[in-house]
């Protein structure tokens, strides 16, 4: 699972903060991933950070439902 994001992002402080907590509570591992840092990620996802990928694949952005993104770890 990966967080795209970048500093200083509210939404993305917040999304960090629920996908940490899914994350552990179903033992799926997660990665940060900053738009700032890779421009590949900036060009595709600077109008919808935060980002979250399950998989590789757009599973949600700007915010994220727990129990939608503990469907997708765990089903």
């Amino acid at each position: 699972m990966t967080l795209i994001r970048k500093p200083g992002c509210h939404l993305c402080d917040d999304a960090g903060a629920v996908v940490e907590r899914v994350c552990a509570e179903v033992g799926a591992a997660w990665e940060e991933r900053d738009i700032t840092q890779d421009e590949e990620l900036h060009r595709t996802y600077w109008e919808q950070i935060p980002v979250v990928l399950v998989d590789g694949v757009q599973h949600t952005f700007w915010r994220v439902d727990p129990d939608r993104l503990r469907r997708a770890l765990t089903g």
